[in-house]
């Protein structure tokens, strides 16, 4: 590798991507950091109905913008409502209950924020359409979500002094905004692609705001590896099993480049989970294919399952973390 980026959370790391089953923080909380030591997250639960959904829940955090729900989504409005009251108050109790069951956590710790391109595919304007359709509604976004995500940080740094906190922008519609197919309000057109260069500007804002790590998860396909890299991402977060040859190059060139992989390598809804190291064979087959070398292979990636858990069944959400656990730990113990 041309060069080495230490990330803080170590070799042979497993993480989740963010959301969980049920309704119940307290629960969630536990099972996450008692499942991840080296890599916990602050989970989300979106069963509990609107604002504890990902818009939502990124919503309550803008600065001066405020958001409310319509039949047909999250919608910008005037002034804070019931909807951001409630997104606010859900996002305060998971973060009493991380604090609770992350007490004396050092090292890293994953929080989660939509990031400023799905957020703008996802919010409607007043006139119903999404924020995509205005540029200048997505530069006030991004700068509000700027802010929002800073205080958010902040607040999780104060509760949990020991942590060295990652940000994971979840971008799920970026290579929808990329290639002109996020749909407009009436479902017949579609909203204009978004020129690369203002994509990555926005991405890289949102970088530099942080002041922290920042990685980027989409679990959608034709991830945008090259783009994210140059945004200044610590780390590409990316649904394995949707991988093309086409994405390869990229992805080789990121590794050298020092950008953490986050694999999604575990099925996210109830599956027969087999050996822990058959699940991460794929991702030993492309390290070969691409010529990196073995030793920087449990360095690099961090192996997660490969979307949200909200759609699993508890005892499948805990079973998976673990499976995740063993599988980049067999990583670590033989690369080859």
């Amino acid at each position: 590798m041309s060069e080495t980026k230490k990330h803080s959370w170590g070799a042979g790391t497993a993480t989740g991507v963010g959301s969980m089953p049920g309704g119940d923080a307290r629960e969630a909380a536990k099972t996450v950091t008692g499942s991840l030591e080296a890599l916990p997250y602050l989970p989300e639960l979106p069963a509990r109905g609107p604002g504890a959904d990902m818009i939502g829940r990124t919503a309550g955090m803008l600065v001066e913008v405020y958001a409310h729900v319509e039949p047909s989504g999250w919608r910008i409005g005037d002034r804070p409502g019931r909807d951001t009251r409630r997104a606010r108050s859900w996002l305060g109790e998971d973060l009493d209950a991380l604090e609770e069951f992350a007490q004396g956590h050092r090292g890293a710790l994953k929080v989660s924020a939509v990031g400023p391109w799905t957020l703008a595919a996802s919010l409607e304007l007043r006139n119903g359409e999404a924020a995509l359709s205005d540029p200048g509604a997505c530069r006030d976004l991004t700068a509000s979500l700027a802010e929002g995500v800073r205080a958010h940080l902040a607040e999780v740094r104060r509760r949990l002094p020991g942590a060295e906190v990652v940000l994971q922008l979840d971008e799920p519609s970026l290579t929808a905004v990329l290639t002109g197919t996020v749909r407009t309000a009436s479902g017949y057109r579609t909203h204009a692609a978004v020129d690369r260069g203002v994509v990555e500007g926005g991405l890289r804002d949102l970088v530099a705001a942080a002041e922290a790590p920042v990685v980027v998860h989409s679990c959608a396909p034709g991830v945008p590896f090259g783009l994210l890299r140059r945004s200044g991402a610590s780390g590409i977060s990316f649904d394995f099993s949707l991988l093309t040859e086409r994405e390869e190059e990229a992805i080789g060139e990121a590794v050298e480049g020092g950008t953490a992989l986050f694999v999604g390598a575990v099925p996210g809804i109830d599956a027969a989970l087999s050996d822990p190291a058959g699940s991460v064979g794929g991702v030993r087959t492309l390290w070969r294919r691409l010529g990196l070398s073995p030793g920087s292979l449990a360095e690099s990636v961090v192996i997660t399952p490969s979307c949200g858990l909200a759609g699993a069944s508890p005892a499948y959400a805990r079973a998976a973390l673990a499976h995740c656990v063993r599988a980049a730990r067999s990583l670590a113990d033989n690369p080859e």
